[in-house]
């Protein structure tokens, strides 16, 4: 069965200042929250800590890929600072995947969600090129979705385009979280594989990544709202059919 769509609001803020203001005006429930390097440098794992308490489920991208031992570390501290969903580098192979599994299993309590990376949104066919991944995107996807699948994983993070694939491949329950969505009338910004919120829903993803058309809004809550409205439209929709 497909979990139900959710949408993650990217925390793309090097002020904490500036995240927790808009936070503050944000529903809790309503959303979920992404922390990734930037805001997590600058403000640390207390900020997490914070969030979750005020009821918040935070999805921590810090993108894990080390040698297995330091991404297990890795993953116990993110569980330990309560967060709905970390997740780590598919790169990083089996071995790496598996321990990061491990990992979170042997937290007590409610462990973290935990996905792996397959190939970021920034990325077309000349940049796996020039880094000498063999294939096109999509092929770099399916190939990065085995090694999830065979670790265990939750899901993968995956662009819009391949969603559908990854779902077909994986099942249903596999989670789809998907970065590079854009409502229609904004801008692309470094992202070049990208979909609107009802697109990426149509095309298989389970949990949409927004930013910058949330951060940058005048009004960021509405701009959740009309997100979220679309999403759920869209939804409903699928299930009618």
């Amino acid at each position: 069965m497909n979990p139900a769509p959710s949408l993650i609001v990217a925390l793309d803020y090097d002020d904490p200042a500036a995240a927790r203001r808009l936070v503050d005006n944000l529903p809790v429930g309503g959303c979920r929250l992404k922390v990734g390097k930037t805001l997590f440098t600058r403000a640390g794992p207390a900020l997490i800590e914070e969030w979750a308490r005020d009821g918040w489920e935070v999805f921590l991208d810090l993108k894990f890929h080390d040698i297995p031992n330091t991404v297990a570390g890795a993953c116990r501290a993110a569980a330990d600072l309560g967060v709905w969903m970390v997740n780590v580098h598919a790169l990083g192979g089996p071995a790496m995947l598996a321990a990061a599994r491990a990992a979170v299993d042997a937290q007590s309590g409610s462990a973290p969600l935990l996905t792996a990376v397959t190939v970021l949104t920034s990325h077309d066919q000349a940049t796996l090129d020039a880094i000498g991944l063999r294939g096109t995107p999509a092929d770099a996807v399916t190939r990065l979705t085995g090694l999830a699948t065979a670790a265990g994983l939750d899901g993968v993070v995956c662009s819009g385009e391949e969603a559908g694939a990854v779902r077909d491949q994986a099942g249903p329950g596999f989670r789809r979280v998907t970065p590079g969505v854009r409502p229609a009338d904004s801008a692309r910004g470094d992202q070049r594989r990208v979909l609107t919120p009802a697109a990426a829903i149509r095309a298989g993803a389970t949990d949409l990544v927004v930013g910058r058309p949330i951060t940058q809004a005048a009004d960021p809550a509405h701009a959740v709202e009309i997100i979220l409205a679309e999403m759920q439209v869209t939804a409903s929709a699928m299930d009618e059919r």
